[in-house]
Order: structure tokens, then C-alpha cells, then sequence
């Protein structure tokens, strides 16, 4: 089968698109014909070096399919999948508790595992979610990972209340796509960060109240003018160090500033005395649970969500697809698709 691969860490140039050996299931997995594979930022982190890949290595976390191969008799050759992403034990406290996401042996499909760059994957068969025959491939690969990631964020983690307002950095990332539909359904009202006139207008249509180009204006400032001096309740961070610090100015007494991420550098710093003195709460966020992303997936079998596909690349063309999303020229998720030629 035809892969595209990274055999050293580097730039773009060290992806290639080649013959790897054909997948055979273990006891309790399946393969799966890959129809489309969405990108996220750990591609490229990946790639440019991280710790726990192991070379040479497949990337991809977010796939859609066919399922080709089974071990298993109730998940059968010819149905339609999703993969959930997250990779799990399913036999410690913490997954027996329903909180698999901090399970000890956590681990992402296409982090220390193969991924879906590729024409099949394989896959512990209970991470397949069916899809309905409405749903296409290109939606269903840019579902799992961002909603399920948003999902945890705010609805877990944050504890999002309807009236609340919430701030969502990056409304054209993966996860800011989601967060907006997510605390939108959830009754909060919501203010957007975007880079360009047209992802300030694509965040409208999604659903945003307000909305700031967080190159041209200041975030902090305009949070004020939007919603008063008392800030918002939620503030929804995944960029890192580039944010931060108008984050935290945007945070109201007793917010909750929650993070997923640190696209821009991991390393930032709190002044103590407004932590406390404001009662405000830091909360980190990984992933979320298999409950949790299925009851994500109902919002999307049902319509209440539509994830952003920004566009599509065929599986040769991964270089282009990885190009695109490190120049943050997107909007939503960035689709490979092996059968495009």
C-alpha cells in the first residue's frame, strides 16, 4: 500500500509518499480503508521532532473509512467508520471509570502508533464509530479529534453555564471551529479571535456574537468593548505563548481559563496575586473521553454540527496539505483523501 512517511525529523522535504507492507489486524482490531484523513498540528510537531515517534513514522489521527479487515464479529468488512482517536488500555481505573483520556497508557492514533496518512489503517476495533450514510468522508475525518478535544474543554473541564461568555482564540483552528458550534449549542454567547476579514466573517456565520482580528486590534481592549469591564466567564485557549498574557486580561472574577495546547510555545507566566485575589481558575485539557465524543457525534449525525473542511489534498500531495496548515492559511480541517489521484 501507498504511505507518506518521515524516516528523519526536518522540514516538509523529509515527508515522502511511498510503498510500505499491507496491514494485518491483530486479535481485536481492524483495518481500515482510509477515505479520508483530516491533519492537526501534532503532524507537524511530529515531523520537526517530538518525543515517542518512532521512525520511520505515518501521521494521522483523525480518519474516516471502510472498515476492510475485522477480528472481531461485530464490527464487519464494508461498514462505514470513524476512528476515535484516542488510544487507551480499557483496563485500568481510569478507563473502567468512563475517563479513559487519563488513562496511564494513553496514546493518539498516528502518535507513537501509525496513522491514517496512508490507504489503510489499523485500529483497535472498539474505536470505531459507525457513520450513517448520510455523513460524508471529508465531515466524518474532521470530526473526532478537535470536537471531541473542544467538547472536553468546555463542557467537562470549564463547566460551561448557558448565559456565560465564552472567548474562543484561533475561531480558524480545528478546535476554534469547534468550540464556537459547541458553546453555541450550549446557550453561551460567544466572542472570536481570527486572523483575516474572512475568518472573522466564516466565525460569524458559525455562530460567534462578536468577533477580533487578533493581528490588527487589541484582544484584550475589544473583549471589553464587547462585553464590559468584568470580561468573560470561559476563556477557551489552545495557542500558548503569543495569547496568553491577553487571555488571562480577558478572564472575569471567577473565570475559568481553560487550555488544550501550545502551538506557539509552551512557556508563559501568571502573576499569583490576580489568580487568587480574582478567584479565577487555570485548567489544562487533553483530549476527551470515547463517552464524550459519542455524545459529540450524536450533535453531528444530527445536524447540530457541521465541521469545517478547509480543503481537500490527495495523499501524494501531504507536502502541500502540511504547507498550507504551518502558513495558517486555513479554516477548519485540512483533508487528505488516498483516492483522489
Amino acid at each position: 500500500m501507498k504511505a507518506v512517511r518521515f524516516h528523519e525529523h526536518g522540514g516538509l522535504d523529509v515527508l515522502r509518499y511511498e510503498d510500505v507492507d499491507d496491514l494485518r489486524p491483530s486479535s481485536g482490531e481492524i483495518v481500515v480503508e482510509v477515505r479520508a484523513c483530516a491533519l492537526n498540528h501534532l503532524d507537524l510537531f511530529q515531523r520537526r521532532g517530538i518525543p515517542g515517534v518512532r521512525l520511520p513514522h505515518t501521521s494521522g489521527s483523525d480518519v474516516a473509512g471502510v472498515v476492510a479487515l475485522s477480528t472481531v464479529p461485530d464490527v464487519k468488512p464494508g461498514q462505514r467508520v470513524m476512528l476515535q482517536p484516542g488510544l487507551s488500555c480499557g483496563r485500568c481505573r481510569a478507563c473502567l471509570s468512563g475517563i479513559d483520556n487519563l488513562c496511564g497508557e494513553y496514546d493518539i492514533i498516528g502518535y507513537r502508533s501509525e496513522g491514517g496518512y496512508a490507504e489503510f489503517v489499523a485500529a483497535p476495533a472498539v474505536n470505531a464509530i459507525p457513520l450513517p450514510d448520510h455523513i460524508g468522508f471529508h465531515e466524518a475525518a474532521a470530526f473526532p479529534l478537535v470536537f471531541v478535544t473542544a467538547w472536553h474543554m468546555l463542557i467537562d473541564r470549564a463547566r460551561l453555564r448557558a448565559g456565560e461568555t465564552v472567548l474562543v482564540l484561533a475561531a480558524g483552528s480545528g478546535v476554534g471551529q469547534a468550540a464556537i458550534q459547541i458553546a453555541r449549542l450550549h446557550g453561551a454567547r460567544v466572542i472570536a479571535t481570527a486572523g483575516s476579514t474572512d475568518k472573522l466573517n466564516r466565525a460569524r456565520d458559525l455562530g460567534a456574537d462578536g468577533v477580533i482580528d487578533h493581528y490588527s486590534e487589541d484582544v484584550a481592549s475589544e473583549v471589553r468593548a464587547l462585553v464590559g469591564r468584568a470580561g468573560v466567564d470561559v476563556v477557551c485557549e489552545h495557542v500558548g505563548e503569543a495569547t496568553w498574557a491577553a487571555s488571562l486580561k480577558c478572564l472575569a472574577r471567577g473565570g475559568r481559563l481553560v487550555t488544550c495546547g501550545a502551538t506557539t510555545g509552551p512557556h508563559v507566566s501568571v502573576d499569583l496575586r490576580h489568580l487568587f485575589t480574582k478567584q479565577q481558575s487555570l485548567i489544562g485539557s487533553y483530549m476527551g473521553t470515547k463517552g464524550e465524543l459519542l455524545s459529540a457525534a450524536h450533535h453531528f449525525f444530527t445536524g447540530d454540527f457541521t465541521p469545517v473542511v478547509d480543503c481537500v489534498f490527495p495523499l501524494r500531495e501531504a507536502v502541500d496539505a502540511q504547507k498550507r496548515l504551518e502558513q495558517k492559511k486555513q479554516f477548519g480541517k485540512i483533508v487528505l483523501d488516498p483516492t483522489l489521484s
